[in-house]
């Protein structure tokens, strides 16, 4: 039986991301929610990404339109360093406890607290 593989994480619940493809371009915006499903791989941003749904009331078919942050493709963010406030790819390194934690590839720093 083929097992799938898990991919590592890059952004977390509460992390500072900013959105670098779609129509919420260049917004930045914090980390609500993370989708880590096999196929979705999906993020939901504070701000970003609305979206306008309908709800009808079944008894008296009326309409309200709700907006509502939709969830995007992590491929479509990046994490915003804590440290250098910059944009970055996320590297992995392995402490030596064997906890692997999260770094910045630009400055070096580690963006997980310790």
């Amino acid at each position: 039986m083929k097992t799938a593989k898990r991919e590592k994480v890059t952004v977390r619940s509460g992390d500072l991301v900013m959105v670098i493809a779609g129509k919420s371009k260049g917004h930045k915006g914090r980390v609500k929610d993370v989708l880590p499903s096999k196929k979705k791989n999906r993020i939901i941003v504070e701000g970003a990404n609305w979206i306008k749904k309908v709800s009808v009331n079944k008894r008296t078919h009326e309409k309200d339109f709700i907006e509502l942050e939709a969830p995007m493709h992590r491929s479509n963010i990046m994490l915003v360093c804590p440290n250098c406030k910059q944009t970055t790819r996320v590297g992995h390194k392995e402490l030596p406890n064997g906890r692997q934690i999260r770094m910045c590839r630009k400055c070096g720093e580690l963006v997980d607290k310790i």
